[in-house]
């Protein structure tokens, strides 16, 4: 059995949040992507490599020196890198005779891997190549998948999840017009994939929502799927779980917009003069009233008498 696969028992508090923010959620973090260089690469896949990792920033790390390892031969030293770096997904880029501007995508679980497609580029052209401007920083594009093989073939149906997390940025429900900057479209044509991208021009025209228009930009290229590891149907359901939305519903107790806790609590009437209060000296009894001490006095006379 190995390490990662034992059961891991937190030993103090710090191991145990560390253990509950890697385990599943309902709303997933922003995934952490590693580029890592291979030993040999030419202009073209060097430029798309950077330019990826540009729009991916800041939730990226990104290895300049060479590294001599081939994932689909040997997955161990990605797995580590993987880990070392706490990245769930990578890019590898490479350049030879045999697969000449190649890039290898990938995603792990449990620090293992879980996909891997190897993609060769062609007709690459980048944002330079454009007079458009660059997109902002940490700013999340819009990504159009064109072509029922994306929903029918389980292959493409992969590639398109791996796409999403790639370039995924944070979860929402709203489109915000404004901050939409640019658009991926992945278009299936003739065994390739067509990469465009597009950035959104917003323009006043007096009305209520303004007319939008696409202005080509990089990075663009023609894609052709060569090779891919994918993991059993067992194993991504696994990996696909998510937690509980709801659990044992508890009797008056709700959250309120902020998230805050708020319980109801029904209680009978008290008697405030039973009440337990801090012994101190201003908090003791007061004396019996001078009317009730003329009665107790009244009655000893009376007693002393018949005697």
């Amino acid at each position: 059995m190995g390490v990662i696969q034992r059961v891991v028992k937190p030993r103090n508090h710090r191991t145990k949040r560390i253990l509950q923010n890697r385990g599943p959620k309902i709303i997933e973090n922003t995934k952490q992507t590693l580029f890592i260089r291979g030993r040999k690469t030419n202009d073209d896949v060097l430029k798309c490599f950077k330019e990826m990792y540009f729009l991916k920033k800041p939730h990226a790390t990104i290895l300049n020196d060479k590294h001599d390892i081939l994932p689909f031969e040997d997955a161990v030293p990605v797995e580590s890198m993987c880990q070392k770096f706490d990245s769930s997904l990578f890019v590898f880029a490479s350049h030879n005779k045999k697969r000449p501007n190649n890039l290898i995508l990938g995603c792990t679980y449990n620090y293992h891997i879980l996909d891997m497609f190897e993609i060769g580029i062609n007709n690459y052209k980048g944002i330079s190549d454009f007079q458009a401007l660059t997109p902002s920083l940490g700013v999340k594009p819009g990504l159009i998948f064109i072509g029922e093989e994306f929903e029918t073939v389980h292959t493409l149906k992969r590639l398109k999840s791996m796409f999403v997390d790639l370039f995924h940025q944070r979860a929402s429900n709203l489109v915000h017009l404004p901050s939409m900057e640019y658009v991926f479209t992945f278009t299936y044509a003739e065994n390739k994939i067509l990469l465009r991208t597009y950035r959104v021009k917003l323009t006043n025209v007096g009305e209520q929502s303004p007319r939008v228009d696409l202005e080509p930009m990089g990075p663009n290229a023609d894609l052709v799927l060569r090779r891919q590891i994918l993991a059993s149907d067992d194993l991504y359901k696994k990996a696909s779980t998510k937690p509980k939305t709801q659990g044992k519903k508890i009797k008056n107790i709700r959250r309120d917009a902020f998230g805050s806790k708020l319980g109801r609590v029904h209680m009978t009437s008290q008697d405030m003069g039973k009440l337990q209060t801090r012994k101190m000296k201003g908090l003791k009894k007061t004396p019996l009233k001078p009317k009730e001490n003329q009665k107790k006095g009244k009655k000893k006379n009376k007693n002393k008498n018949s005697k």
